[in-house]
């Protein structure tokens, strides 16, 4: 079992069923944050066009999944 704090409250869960709850946490999070960097790039652009500024080169780039970083650094160790 784990401990898990609710708020101001623990409460004791099986640790299969914390882990869920925290792998799900985590994919909601990651897809808030996915969502927000979409939207950053679209107003980024259209407050540089609206300033008569060229669009920033490279700032469409996605960040590398924390597989290909490790295929990477595999690559880099030799």
């Amino acid at each position: 079992k784990a401990m898990v704090c609710f708020g101001n409250m623990f409460i004791e869960l099986p640790k299969a069923k914390t882990r869920e709850m925290l792998q799900q946490d985590q994919e909601e999070l990651d897809e808030e944050i996915n969502n927000l960097r979409k939207e950053l790039r679209v107003k980024v652009n259209r407050l540089y066009e609206a300033q008569g500024k060229p669009e920033l080169k490279g700032f469409n780039l996605n960040p590398m999944s924390a597989e290909e970083m490790k295929l990477i650094n595999r690559i880099l160790e030799g």
